[in-house]
């Protein structure tokens, strides 16, 4: 920590779209507020967008526009960058490591940037005394960075969960709410602004895997380690398992899990059936929700919107008050050169009850080979259901399996053999279950 100048804070923003725009009408609206509860003022001095002549619906006569990112971040009228472009690479980190070599702290939104750049960035930062701060860029308007950095500091954390993607969200909830299938429900998110052209990086599960990666070098002090997050989408997710959740007293959410284990730390992102009278459950929509396990705060759950201008602009300009306020602390809660090296966690080892759904051919003897498959992996069986099908004697019918407590290797060798038997039409689906 510093002591905060008496002068006004003079903001550069690179990139003026949806929460650029935010940014700005939030500062101008709330300029006298802000003036009175950090005895100086936050004022945008210099910005630069690829549309100068796009209305943003706020005034900036008396703003500068540049031509580039690097340009805002070199201008001596700018004392603050704010880099909302997004990307790993190109302007967005060129920019970034511009602002921190002439002395500039930075505001970030880029999730990709610090999954990517992160301990970079931060040990950048750290040797010139500079704050790097990135609330917005997991879970929009949830404060869960300033939780993990600050109010949780004193706290051992054992576990950080949660839906990060306001797109599969809501995909999954429209799904589940109205029995359409995911092709149907992902068009009308393309639609309504909710997932893009290409909704690859939303449902593949790699925007979550991303915030994720982040969340845990804030949890557990390791270096960001993007290349360990195991990672499964929702494209595989179908109408019959929704329907089997919903009779089964389970939702399906798209889940990131990060958590200390004996053999290291385990990052997981993948569809999750989850109890219906869990709180997470309960979490429908476009909106986000972190859940934190703390040895003395115990346990946590945030909720909030996880995007969109207002939300997001909220998180941004949070940051730009700590740095107005002096604060330059660590980025990721430690010094950046004592985060411990990331240890990974045996993810085949990892151990709970998991839903499978198998089409299996109608014939005498495959059920019981099933069940044989299973049995030779230790796989103790909760509950078998057939489902009703009209389909000819022979043809597949629909079985869905809960598994007691088992593993992530035995459960996925017992579906590889049952696979190659050839008593299934399809790739068995296979679903983990979480009892939060």
């Amino acid at each position: 920590m510093t002591e905060a100048k008496s002068g006004p804070l003079r903001v550069g923003v690179a990139g003026l779209g949806t929460v650029g725009g935010g940014v700005l009408k939030l500062l101008q609206e709330h300029r006298k507020d802000l003036a009175l509860r950090l005895g100086r003022e936050i004022i945008v001095t210099a910005v630069t967008a690829r549309d100068a002549k796009k209305d943003r619906g706020v005034d900036l006569s008396q703003v500068t526009w540049l031509p580039d990112a690097v340009a805002v971040a070199n201008a001596t009228v700018v004392d603050v960058f704010v880099e909302l472009i997004g990307g790993e690479e190109g302007p967005a980190r060129i920019a970034v490591e511009a602002a921190l070599k002439a002395g500039k702290p930075v505001v970030t939104a880029n999730k990709a940037l610090l999954a990517h750049h992160g301990a970079g960035l931060a040990v950048l930062a750290e040797k010139r005394g500079l704050a790097l701060k990135f609330e917005a860029a997991v879970a929009g308007g949830i404060p869960v960075i300033k939780a993990l950095r600050e109010s949780l500091a004193s706290n051992r954390i054992a576990r950080v969960s949660g839906i990060l993607n306001g797109t599969c969200n809501y995909i999954l909830s429209l799904m589940q709410a109205e029995g359409r299938t995911f092709e149907d429900v992902l068009a009308e998110a393309q639609a309504k602004g909710y997932a893009e052209a290409d909704p690859t990086f939303d449902i593949g599960g790699f925007d979550t895997a991303h915030k994720l990666a982040v969340l845990t070098s804030l949890a557990f002090g390791t270096r960001v380690s993007l290349k360990d997050v195991y990672i499964e989408g929702i494209e595989g997710i179908r109408a019959a398992d929704i329907e089997a959740a919903e009779e089964l007293g389970y939702r399906i959410k798209l889940l990131g899990v990060a958590q200390r284990t004996e053999t290291g730390i385990e990052q997981r992102v993948h569809p999750t059936m989850v109890p219906v009278g869990s709180a997470i459950a309960a979490v429908n929509g476009v909106t986000n929700c972190v859940a934190i396990d703390a040895d003395y705060a115990g346990s946590l759950t945030l909720v909030g919107p996880g995007a969109g201008a207002r939300a997001t602009a909220s998180s941004v300009v949070a940051d730009l008050i700590d740095i107005a306020r002096g604060d330059t602390s660590p980025p990721f809660g430690v010094p950046a050169a004592k985060l411990a090296p990331y240890r990974q966690a045996a993810l085949k080892a990892h151990a709970g009850g998991y839903y499978v759904r198998l089409s299996v051919y109608d014939k005498p003897g495959a059920f019981a080979a099933i069940t044989t498959r299973m049995a030779e992996q230790t796989v103790s069986l909760e509950s078998i259901v057939q489902r009703k099908t009209r389909n000819a004697t022979g043809g597949p019918v629909p079985v869905i399996m809960i598994t007691h407590e088992t593993t992530e290797q035995a459960i996925r060798t017992a579906l590889d053999k049952i696979e190659a038997d050839g008593h299934v039409n399809e790739k068995p689906q296979m679903i983990r279950i979480e009892r939060v």
